[in-house]
């Protein structure tokens, strides 16, 4: 037991007044009996036995009495077992990412918690409040309830390091209180290690009741015909006995196909047909499940001719010409000697082909135009020094050339999973009419190969960056080197080395992602470009490349949709925008991860806990209570004792 107020117990030592007082009236007197009261001696023995016992009684009841009314102005109180934690600092991350759109018992999960935290956070609470998308720093419920009420769901998954970060970044000389609010979709056992010891965490862990969820997860052009395209969009499904599902495809919000689904598996990917020419749209599904991944928007522009220059020598270049037709690129080649430098930066693909040297000026060109979201294709010539090979690639990435070798190498192998081949053969073989060199290059790198020979070394691979990719081949493909131009993968191979996937594919960044995007534009200084549709609208981080921008998005937009790119009033191009599909699975809960901390049903357990373990034990009510009940019993002797 502990006292309040320790100093008023020096008090106690006025119970030594009532002691001398009693002590006092005790003394002993000689007594002379005279004869006429002789009588009464033995009545007056027997009074004064009583009067002695009620003398005591009431020293006892007095002593008593100021006793307790001295301990309950001391104000005694059993310390709380957490009182230390008393200064804490309060600290509530609250999950707000798409997952927690799931419905529970009492409606979807985020809402259901926003209004627990409404309904029974203390209104002298003071806390911050911590989301995927928004902070609130030291505050109270009255102040945010708006802000709460009107929370929208966010973009970016539920990462819980990330957001610990944030809090632990907040120097303070207390300790912390963390409630974390998640379902736990995502959460791994390795993000609860940023908590430090000192603090005291809360997990609260919402369950969805429907686990089960369809969503689309990607759109792609599976098939160019030559007035069509033949889109494939993949879907997933989450759970099971996922029968009759609708799906429909909308270009400008106007219906243009639907039909319905049946997943045998997992996944499942159906195919639409559209016509070659702008579509601005999206694919939507219905199902009970979360909502937020039902629809998938993208865009794709009516294609435009490909351009691509080829350099070195005519001869060695006239496959190339009979692969880029004129119907689809506009191609050319040029000698080394006669290489104009500013047509280079026009282009979306060139060829070096075979060149024995590789100037300075050129190198640094080249540089510059893959930066900016062009292809380039290197074909080795047999008379290439190693050394200065290297010395050039060096620019693009980890990769070297090591000394040629004459051997004959048969092409074996070819990465089906590679974007280069991913829409290219319908089911993958194993046998076909393998290409051969007489002369190869080794090629070591660390990105996986494209086509691949016997001995499992490279034949073709790539260094691929956000915008582009370099493409190198071990061999010159000559036909004295190499039969590889009769065979039936120079085609699909050099087709798709020399498309743009942003200007020929499908237009669908995700948000968060900040993906780079180029566009063509020619921007004067003052002039920027805006991104916008009916409802949102914001200006990119753009930087000009002569006459194209590149624009990254960082967590806009907000919310996904199909958006228009202008520059002032003037349509550039159509661009689309899609949530994260990583929180659709909602089978992905791990509340196991939450196993080492304290986890409780509801905020409002949360701070009954914390109180009752927080609060001491007042108890100087009853010493008021005990010095009340002898003051009445002092009256009570004093009134019926003789």
């Amino acid at each position: 037991m502990q006292f309040k107020h320790p100093e008023v117990l020096y008090f106690l030592f006025l119970l030594v007044i009532p002691i001398l007082v009693h002590l006092f009236q005790l003394r002993r007197f000689k007594k002379e009996y005279f004869t006429n009261v002789q009588f009464l001696k033995e009545l007056s023995i027997q009074t004064r036995k009583s009067s002695a016992i009620k003398k005591w009684l009431l020293l006892f009841t007095r002593l008593l009495l100021l006793t307790f009314l001295i301990l309950a102005f001391a104000q005694p109180f059993f310390s709380a077992k957490d009182s230390k934690k008393n200064t804490n600092e309060m600290y509530i991350i609250l999950d707000n990412s798409y997952s927690m759109q799931a419905k529970g018992k009492k409606g979807e999960l985020l809402r259901r918690a926003i209004q627990d935290l409404l309904e029974h956070t203390p209104e002298a609470q003071n806390f911050s409040l911590i989301t995927n998308s928004d902070n609130y720093w030291n505050t109270d419920i009255k102040t945010i309830q708006k802000d709460l009420q009107d929370l929208k769901y966010s973009a970016s998954a539920f990462r819980l390091d990330n957001l610990i970060a944030k809090v632990n970044a907040r120097k303070s000389a207390f300790n912390k209180d963390i409630i974390v609010i998640t379902d736990a979709v995502g959460l791994e056992t390795n993000q609860t290690k940023s908590f430090r010891k000192e603090d005291n965490v809360y997990f609260i862990i919402p369950e969805a009741e429907q686990k089960n969820n369809v969503s689309i997860d990607s759109v792609y052009i599976q098939q160019t015909l030559d007035s069509f395209y033949e889109i494939g969009i993949k879907l997933s499904a989450n759970g099971e006995d996922f029968k009759d599902v609708p799906i429909a495809l909308y270009n400008k919000n106007k219906l243009v196909a639907k039909t319905l689904l049946n997943f045998e598996t997992n996944t499942k990917t159906i195919n639409f047909t559209i016509p070659k020419e702008d579509f601005h749209g999206y694919a939507s599904v219905s199902d009970k499940g979360l909502a937020y991944d039902n629809t998938y928007y993208f865009s794709i522009s009516k294609p435009s001719k490909t351009n691509v220059i080829s350099i070195g020598d005519a001869d060695k270049s006239n496959f190339l010409a009979r692969i880029y037709t004129n119907d689809e690129f506009s191609y050319n080649n040029f000698a080394i000697a006669n290489l104009d430098y500013n047509l280079l930066e026009k282009q979306d693909a060139i060829v070096l082909n075979e060149l024995t040297d590789i100037p300075q000026a050129l190198q640094t060109t080249l540089k510059s135009f893959v930066t900016k979201g062009g292809n380039l294709i290197v074909i080795p010539a047999q008379e290439n020094n190693v050394n200065t090979l290297n010395s050039f690639v060096a620019n693009f990435g980890a990769i070297q050339f090591k000394t040629a070798t004459v051997a004959e190498k048969k092409v074996t192998k070819i990465n089906f999973n590679h974007p280069l081949f991913s829409a290219v053969f319908e089911k993958k073989i194993d046998n076909f009419q393998y290409p051969t060199t007489k002369t190869a290059f080794g090629l070591s790198s660390t990105t996986p190969s494209i086509l691949t020979y016997d001995d499992q070394s490279p034949f073709l691979t790539s260094l691929p960056n956000d915008l582009s990719s370099v493409y190198l081949f071990a061999a010159p493909i000559n036909k004295t080197n190499s039969n590889f131009q009769n065979s039936p993968l120079i085609v699909p191979t050099f087709y798709n080395m020399a498309q743009n996937s942003q200007k020929t594919g499908v237009n669908a960044l995700i948000i968060g992602e900040n993906q780079p995007f180029v566009v063509d534009a020619l921007l004067s200084k003052d002039e920027i470009l805006t991104i916008k549709n009916s409802v949102e609208s914001f200006i990119p981080v753009q930087q000009l490349l002569n006459t194209k921008v590149k624009m990254t998005f960082n967590d806009s937009p907000t919310e996904a949709g199909n958006f228009s790119i202008f520059n002032g009033g003037n349509l550039i191009q159509n661009i689309s925008f899609n949530y994260n599909r990583t929180e659709s699975n909602l089978a992905l809960a791990n509340p196991d991860a939450a196993n080492n901390f304290k986890e409780i049903d509801d905020v409002e357990t949360v701070f009954n806990t914390i109180q009752t373990d927080r609060t001491d034990t007042q108890i100087w009510k009853w010493f008021v209570i005990l010095a009340l009940l002898f003051l009445a019993l002092e009256i009570l002797i004093q009134k019926f004792v003789k």
